[in-house]
C-alpha cells in the first residue's frame, strides 16, 4: 500500500508541476498565491484572496481554470445583487402554468466570486449554503453541485464605500485566506513586456482533467498524519483560544475570537495537500507551520486594543507560531 501511495504521490507532483508551468505561462510572480490556490484545489477548501486591485487575483484564477477541463463561471458582485443572481431561480410559463428552473453561475466546478464583499447579506447567506452544504434549495427542489466545487473569491481590503464586511460564519467557510502583495519591479517588467508587448496576450492550455483533481483528493486524504502532528494543530488552534493557558498571557487582550474546530480540520488538510505537492506521503510538523498563518488568519478576531495598537492577526498567529513547541 505504502509503495502504490509512494507512486501516486510521485506522480501527482509530477502533473500539478505541470499545471504550475501552464499557468505560469500567463502568470508572472505570484508563484506562493498560485502555490497556495493549488493547495486549496487539492485539499478541497474555498479559497479567499484579498489584496488591493491589479495584483492578477482574477487573472490567476481565470487562468487556473483555463489550465483545468473544470466548468468555470464568474460573479461580479455588486451591492444591488440579489440571491438569485448567484444561486438561480424559478421561472413561471404561463403558456403551461407552470415553473421551470433556471440555474445560476455558482453551478460551475470553479467559481470566481469577484469582489465578493461588495454583496449584501442575503446574497452572501445564499453562497453560504452552496459553500458549506454544496448544494441549492430552488423552491422546494434541492440540487447538488457537482464536484469538483471551489469557490475562489478575491476583496479589496482598502474600499469602504458600498462594501459588505463577510460575516464570521461565512469566513469560516473559507479553508484560506490570501494575502496578495505587489510583484517586484523586475517582475513588473515582465509584465508589461508580456501583456503589454507587439504579439498577442499569452493563454493558458487544458492539462488536467476533472477526474485527475478527484483522483488526486483520494491521495491527499491516504496522506499518513502522526498523532504528535496532529496534537501541535490542535496546540496551535487552542492557543487562539486560550492564549493564557497555552503559555502566552500577553496576548489575551489582542483576542476577540480564536479558531473554531473547522481550522483544526482544516490545517491537517491543507497539510496534507503540502506534503503531496513536495512528494511526500507523510505530513510534517513544518507543514503545519507553513500552512497556519493562510488557514488561520480569517479565524481569529482580534480586540479593538490590538486595532489600537496596529497589531493583525497576522500578528497574533505569528507570535503563537514562535512560542509553541514543535514536535
Amino acid at each position: 500500500m505504502s509503495d502504490r501511495l509512494t507512486e501516486d504521490v510521485s506522480k501527482l507532483q509530477g502533473r500539478f508541476s505541470t499545471l504550475k508551468a501552464e499557468v505560469a505561462k500567463v502568470l508572472v510572480g505570484q508563484d506562493d498565491m498560485l502555490h497556495r490556490l493549488l493547495l486549496g484545489l487539492l485539499a478541497g477548501g474555498h479559497v479567499l484572496l484579498e489584496g488591493v486591485p491589479g495584483l492578477a487575483k482574477t487573472l490567476v484564477i481565470r487562468t487556473l481554470a483555463d489550465a483545468v477541463e473544470a466548468t468555470f463561471s464568474r460573479i461580479q458582485f455588486t451591492p444591488d445583487m440579489l440571491p438569485g443572481d448567484v444561486v438561480g431561480t424559478q421561472v413561471y410559463n404561463p403558456r403551461e402554468g407552470s415553473y421551470s428552473v433556471r440555474k445560476g453561475p455558482v453551478f460551475g466546478n470553479l467559481v470566481l466570486a469577484d469582489e465578493i464583499n461588495r454583496a449584501p447579506a442575503k446574497v452572501q447567506s445564499a453562497l453560504l449554503e452552496a459553500m458549506q452544504e454544496k448544494q441549492v434549495t430552488l423552491g422546494d427542489q434541492t440540487f447538488r453541485l457537482n464536484e469538483p466545487f471551489l469557490v475562489l473569491a478575491t476583496q479589496n481590503p482598502i474600499e469602504q464605500e458600498g462594501t459588505y464586511p463577510l460575516p464570521e460564519a461565512q469566513l469560516d467557510r473559507f479553508m484560506l485566506k490570501l494575502k496578495v502583495g505587489y510583484p517586484t519591479r523586475d517582475e513588473e517588467v515582465k509584465i508589461i513586456d508580456r501583456m503589454a508587448g507587439a504579439g498577442s496576450e499569452p493563454s493558458a492550455s487544458k492539462v488536467m482533467g476533472i477526474d485527475e483533481i478527484l483522483a488526486a483528493r483520494d491521495v491527499v486524504r491516504q496522506i499518513f498524519v502522526d498523532d504528535k502532528v496532529k496534537r501541535y494543530a490542535v496546540d496551535l488552534v487552542a492557543a487562539t483560544r486560550d492564549p493564557k493557558g497555552s503559555g502566552m498571557p500577553q496576548l489575551a487582550p489582542l483576542i476577540d475570537n480564536g479558531a473554531s474546530v473547522r481550522a483544526s480540520i482544516s490545517l491537517i488538510k491543507v497539510a496534507k495537500a503540502q506534503a503531496v505537492l513536495a512528494g511526500r506521503t507523510y505530513i510534517s510538523p513544518h507543514d503545519v507551520k507553513t500552512v497556519a498563518l493562510d488557514v488561520l488568519r480569517h479565524r481569529v478576531m482580534v480586540s479593538y486594543e490590538a486595532e489600537a495598537q496596529g497589531k493583525t492577526s497576522d500578528h497574533v498567529i505569528s507570535q503563537i507560531l514562535e512560542n509553541v513547541p514543535v514536535p
